[in-house]
């Protein structure tokens, strides 16, 4: 049977805007005039989630110059060098080094064969200075484990654990236990806390995590062990007050302070604050500095000394300033190329010269189109709010495309949806329109029928609908159709009772009519998206499937909202810088915070 080959081009939510760095700040400076923060990495690609080693200023940080995420070890004055990583894994994530070992995340080991709606993350280990490249599972299999903490002398671990059930749907706080362990015996695994994320580690016996307190605000809690037990003393507690979020806790060893990430009421970015244990307040850091950014998921440390995180990098001066056309992302499958491009719902010309996409939904909405090569784009109709995107098959150079407002309410005027009430399918006459006997309808019912997609003959219309569960308007099936209405038939990716659970969408056509490609939410959660900037829901990773159900493939694996594929068949050459002209998206920052924060 063939494997999916050729081109894919998407779009991630937010992903081309981040343009992160790491920086940190010494506090023994804190009320001087010359506090300012000091920038660790070298503002190439995306560079976040690092961790102090031994030697002040010098870090351990996870970076996308490679098309995925990649552990990178940097010192002062010095280029970043490549640490070991797993050459077949889509993501690796939460680096720490202790004791010449490298502690990380890792998804390359997927869980047993057909296991949907499972994340496929796990703890792993290997020397930091590795030549055979021998990696150590730390977490049991079956067993999903996010976000380790590895205790001050390294004798301890502590991760967020999923456990071994399948993942339930929980996206804006996972379902997760605060587990301890010891390095040495992995298998000797303790809940210290029934519910709680992204542990920290206070010297080798206390413990602080996050989670949403009974009154609604992300609060810090804490929990002591025995030493030698590795046994709860106490219920956790919080130490955090209602009135301000906070998460992402990173313990100093002083045992006195923890640096938090917090949202406050009246503020539009998150910060780095320091919380007094003894005096039970908080110490602003980064809004001092840099009030008009947001700052991600602090660390410290050995010394307290130095306090650390990732943030927009700003000034375009510090490092890479544009965002290309198409931006390669590693691909598990060899002959299948994997693009990200800056805008939605991109289409290939029949030809395949050109690319057509909606580049924002805002005041820079309308129509471009780059060349396939990555090397030129210019906007074709600018100034509207444009959606979805279609190149005539018989027609040269002639695109469809709608207009109009986007996510809307139900009660919003739609022209086709207000015949019957409900988002069904039609065919209209692409010449003379909807007159004159143009318009036919193909599929009612009271129920949402969405973004529907030709097959390379016209044979067959793809198209994601909640048919099977009309009053769910949250899960979604993949459904083919032939143009005449008959034939109608659901794809089941996912089977049986798990089925139902299903929330598929964006589907295309491969070029050969064999497969489909499509978004899926079956993949779990990757990644706490507290720690994250807002990604709107969990359904944004890339699948394809046969027509049949059959051969289900995973195509990104990230902690993003990846979305309105299109795919040409066929390899794309893409220019050079120099070939390139100078029309390329600035980085912005201008990433939005989680919603339920808001």
């Amino acid at each position: 049977m063939s494997q999916p080959s050729g081109t894919i081009v998407f779009n991630t939510v937010g992903r081309p805007q981040y343009g992160f760095d790491i920086f940190s700040v010494d506090l023994h400076n804190h009320h001087t005039a010359a506090f300012a923060d000091r920038r660790l990495t070298d503002g190439v690609s995306i560079n976040f989630n690092a961790q102090f080693i031994e030697e002040n200023d010098s870090v351990v940080f996870v970076s996308e110059r490679t098309g995925s995420p990649r552990f990178y070890l940097t010192r002062p004055e010095d280029k970043p060098q490549p640490l070991p990583f797993v050459p077949n894994s889509l993501f690796h994530d939460r680096p720490t080094i202790k004791n010449g070992k490298l502690y990380f995340v890792s998804t390359h080991e997927p869980p047993e064969p057909e296991t949907v709606f499972k994340s496929w993350n796990a703890v792993y280990s290997t020397a930091v200075d590795s030549v055979d490249g021998v990696v150590t599972r730390i977490t049991p299999k079956g067993v999903v484990d996010y976000s380790p903490a590895v205790s001050l002398t390294g004798k301890f671990m502590a991760v967020a654990s999923h456990g071994s059930g399948l993942w339930r749907g929980d996206f804006r706080e996972l379902e997760t236990e605060i587990v301890v362990f010891s390095e040495s015996e992995p298998e000797n695994r303790v809940v210290v806390s029934e519910r709680g994320g992204w542990p920290t580690w206070s010297q080798d016996n206390t413990i602080f995590f996050h989670r949403i307190a009974e009154d609604g605000w992300w609060s810090i809690f804490r929990v002591d062990l025995f030493d030698s037990e590795l046994c709860r003393t106490d219920p956790p507690v919080r130490i955090t007050p209602a009135g301000v979020h906070c998460f992402t806790p990173a313990a100093m060893h002083d045992g006195k302070r923890i640096a938090v990430a917090t949202r406050r009421p009246g503020s539009s970015f998150r910060h780095i604050e320091i919380f007094d244990l003894e005096l039970q307040s908080f110490q602003p850091v980064t809004e001092t500095i840099n009030p008009s950014f947001h700052h991600y998921n602090p660390f410290v440390s050995r010394n307290s000394r130095y306090l650390g995180y990732h943030r927009f990098r700003g000034d375009p001066t510090q490092g890479e300033s544009t965002y290309p056309h198409l931006d390669p992302v590693q691909s598990p499958i060899q002959n299948l190329q994997l693009l990200r491009l800056n805008g939605s719902f991109p289409i290939f010309s029949p030809c395949g010269d050109f690319i057509a996409f909606n580049h924002d939904f805002d005041g820079n909405g309308g129509v471009k189109i780059i060349r396939s090569n990555g090397s030129k784009r210019w906007t074709l109709l600018k100034g509207r709010t444009c959606f979805y995107n279609s190149w005539s098959p018989s027609e040269k150079h002639v695109i469809y495309t709608s207009v109009g407002p986007i996510f809307e309410s139900v009660s919003k005027s739609v022209e086709i949806a207000r015949r019957s009430g409900h988002k069904n399918l039609y065919i209209v006459d692409a010449v003379d329109g909807e007159f004159n006997g143009g318009l036919r309808r193909l599929t009612e019912g009271a129920w949402i029928d969405t973004m529907p997609c030709w097959s390379p003959k016209g044979d067959l219309i793809a198209f994601s609908s909640n048919m099977h569960n009309p009053t769910n308007p949250e899960v979604f099936g993949i459904y083919v159709v032939q143009p005449d209405g008959s034939g109608l038939r659901r794809v089941e990716v996912a089977k049986g009772e798990l089925a139902e659970r299903e929330r598929l969408n964006h589907v295309f056509f491969s070029s050969n009519g064999e497969w489909l490609l499509f978004t899926a939410n079956i993949g779990g959660v990757t990644a706490e998206a507290v720690s994250l900037p807002n990604q709107f829901q969990p359904y944004g990773d890339l699948y394809a499937v046969r027509l049949d159900g059959s051969g289900l493939r995973r195509l990104t694996c990230n902690a993003y909202e990846n979305g309105t594929p299109t795919w040409y068949d066929g390899v794309l050459a893409l220019c050079s810088e120099d070939e390139k002209e100078d029309d390329s998206d600035v980085l912005m920052g201008a990433f939005q915070e989680p919603l339920w924060i808001n």
